[in-house]
């Protein structure tokens, strides 16, 4: 691994880890996510907070923060296995941010932001998956997972030799919604419209 894969990947675990969702809410004086409605600093409970402008902008920072270093990356031509490493990186801080006693969100648009620079298409793809499962079923987590889910299909469809690394992603947005799985099988997940949506 060389010198710049390294810098690039701490780069990505630091600006991962400065969470859109706190620090917006802090400017607008709206509540920390972190202690009401689902208790996650992600877009879905922003809009509950503070409405669709304000979720629409934590969602566009949450996705810049993996495409930035995804970006810097392709700047200094690195493999993609480990273009894969630098996207996990930046996930894996907003999951687990240094700056918020790792107490982060659930990294779905940091990874859609990670896997955007492979191409429009793709991007657009997986932005048609989610929006198709939300009008079919409401559930938030279930467009995140089945979006996720597909997500290296479509990139080995689109362009092959970056599957293995959106996989490698995939599989960590699937662990990080373990807890919605559950809640998915045993009926008890809230939908986006009902209160408790997470």
């Amino acid at each position: 691994m060389t010198t710049i894969a390294i810098v690039m990947i701490i780069s990505a675990y630091l600006l991962g880890s400065v969470s859109s969702a706190i620090l917006i809410c802090r400017l607008l004086k709206l509540p920390d996510p972190r202690h009401i409605g689902s208790h996650n600093p992600g877009a879905t409970n922003v809009l509950r907070l503070g409405g669709k402008k304000t979720a629409l902008a934590v969602l566009l920072c949450d996705m810049l923060k993996g495409t930035i270093p995804v970006w810097g990356g392709y700047f200094f031509h690195i493999e993609p296995i480990l273009l894969g490493v630098i996207a996990i990186a930046a996930c894996l801080g907003h999951m687990y941010p240094i700056f918020f006693h790792f107490q982060g969100g659930k990294g779905v648009a940091t990874a859609l932001g990670s896997i955007a620079p492979i191409g429009l298409g793709l991007s657009c793809l997986l932005i048609a998956t989610w929006l198709l499962v939300i009008v079919l079923f409401r559930y938030s987590s279930l467009a995140a997972i089945i979006t996720v889910l597909l997500a290296p299909l479509y990139t080995w469809m689109i362009k092959p030799q970056y599957t293995l690394p959106v996989a490698m992603l995939a599989c960590l947005i699937i662990f990080r919604h373990h807890k919605n799985i559950k809640r998915l099988l045993d009926g008890s997940e809230p939908k986006i419209n009902e209160k408790n949506s997470v």
